[in-house]
């Protein structure tokens, strides 16, 4: 089965097979018709695993036929309508609207990246139609732009492929016991084999707008375990590309599924940038309920078939030895406020650089909608929020919103001889002095752009009763002869804003 012989064979005495659409790990996509009703149709054949006792088989063809016909219970513009689910010769198809059109890969490799607007359009749709699925119990699990088809003539996005969905409370469509779904597009929790919701499939979106943008995912390595790596570990840098959306982007690209961005919050966002032009400011925050440091998970039980080694498994063996799959940082030790004597730091998402940025090497300043380039005369250069007014104190900088709610500092002074790391130490030794009610302060060393670096996050309780508690995230690198120190304070209930003016910063920071 399978082949170009098998052209025009009729499966469940209806669905003529006529032409093969396409192939892949998750069976033979066919363009047919329905001779019942006289009209085109989609037929995927799922394919059979020869490996499976004929029990195991019938148990997987049922629980196929079960999770399918649950999916086909969705209705959603921009969800593939499932006409039918039919088995012939012992094997499940599902038979699917033709949509006219190629998929979002083929678009993105004939014709370039798409802009921002449309890529908003793309990420809203998909948003409204995950929303729909979630709200019925249904995961897809395997979002990518090869999964998304595009109709010819009213542009309309549609997801489709459900094949390795999965329906709350059961096992997957094509459950057999090995990884299922495509790396780089495959949410850290998902990688480190723990259960995951809904917020799994959110993180493949945030990926997917980075490939519409760029036309790369930003996790492509040249290996499994480069991808596997990236993404559970390495500094996540969304493209260029991605600056009008990048509040989206990264909210959806939070390695912790606690904090992601929602489905109908990114979806909300989108939409307004679509009608303004402009990306507005994320609503209702998670505050932050414990330190986000590394988390050591345990992994699912996963058994090698066909000599695939499953990919929770090497996870496991990376996060055994050290390896996280969610980095965070803050700090502030007094750089927090312009009346406060010591220099804070926060941190920022961990790891070597994603794309080996060079040491020499400093990006372009592109800030993001809301952002504006501040040239600072001490000799550097950063994308801050519109409205953030500067004030220069002693070596220290500072960008402050209205009535100091976020306080942005940067601080460059000559290399230290003990490096970034002894730094942020002897800061986060004077914590309780600088910074009242200082607690669960981290120090770690990390990398950034390929440099030496260390990061800091702590809470305290901020400078008055009225203030209020705080969190602050703080990262320092050596570049050039210069130690650089850049953190980000705020009150406990905004982290979520305050971890993307910190990650912008950081981002888009260039010594001149």
């Amino acid at each position: 089965m399978g082949t170009e012989g098998d052209t025009y064979r009729v499966i469940a005495g209806r669905y003529r097979l006529e032409a093969r659409l396409g192939r892949g790990g998750m069976g033979v996509v066919w363009r047919a018709t329905d001779q019942l009703l006289g009209r085109r149709v989609a037929v995927k054949e799922l394919p059979q695993d020869d490996t499976l006792s004929e029990a195991d088989a019938r148990r997987r063809r049922d629980r196929t036929l079960r999770e399918a016909r649950a999916v086909a219970q969705l209705r959603h513009p921009h969800i593939i309508v499932v006409h039918d689910v039919v088995e012939h010769d012992e094997r499940p198809y599902i038979v699917m609207e033709l949509i006219d059109g190629g998929s979002l890969a083929d678009r993105i490799s004939a014709h370039g990246p798409v802009d921002a607007p449309e890529a908003a359009r793309i990420g809203a749709d998909l948003l409204s139609a995950l929303r729909a699925a979630h709200a019925a119990g249904v995961l897809h699990r395997d979002i990518k732009p090869a999964n998304v088809l595009v109709e010819a003539g009213t542009g309309r996005v549609v997801l489709t492929d459900f094949g390795i969905a999965q329906v709350a409370g059961s096992t997957t469509l094509t459950e057999t016991g090995s990884f299922v779904g495509s790396p780089e597009y495959t949410a850290p929790e998902r990688m480190s084999g723990t259960r995951t919701g809904p917020e799994a499939d959110l993180w493949s979106l945030g990926v997917l707008l980075c490939t519409a943008l760029s036309g790369e995912s930003p996790f492509r390595r040249d290996s499994l375990g480069g991808i596997l790596h990236a993404v559970v570990v390495d500094e996540i840098r969304p493209p260029a590309q991605a600056a009008p959306l990048l509040p989206v982007v990264r909210g959806l690209l939070e390695r912790d599924p606690e904090r992601r961005l929602g489905a109908a919050e990114a979806e909300r966002l989108l939409r307004t940038f679509r009608e303004t032009g402009r990306t507005p400011r994320a609503t209702a925050p998670h505050p932050p309920t414990e330190q986000d440091v590394p988390v050591r998970r345990t992994p699912a039980p996963a058994r090698s078939r066909r000599g695939v080694l499953p990919v929770a498994l090497l996870v496991a063996a990376l996060v055994g030895a050290g390896v996280s799959a969610a980095l965070l940082v803050e700090r502030e030790g007094g750089n927090g406020r312009t009346a406060s004597s010591s220099s804070a730091s926060g941190s920022s998402a961990s790891g070597t650089p994603a794309s080996g940025t060079p040491a020499s090497r400093t990006p372009a300043v592109t800030p993001p909608s809301g952002y504006r380039v501040a040239r600072d005369p001490a000799g550097f250069a950063l994308a801050v929020p519109d409205g953030f007014t500067r004030v220069r104190q002693g070596e220290r900088v500072f960008y402050l919103s209205s009535g100091e709610t976020f306080r942005l500092g940067i601080k460059v002074t000559a290399a230290d001889p003990g490096g970034p790391l002894v730094v942020l130490r002897r800061q986060a030794d004077r914590g309780p002095d600088d910074n009242p009610g200082y607690r669960d302060g981290t120090v770690t060393a990390t990398t950034h752009r390929g440099l030496p670096a260390a990061r800091w996050e702590f809470t305290w309780n901020g400078f008055s009763t009225a203030e209020g508690a705080r969190h602050t995230y703080d990262l320092c690198w050596e570049e050039n002869g210069r130690t650089y120190d850049v953190w980000v304070s705020a009150p406990v209930g905004r982290v979520r804003e305050a971890k993307e003016y910190f990650d912008v910063a950081v981002d888009t920071f260039t010594g001149t």
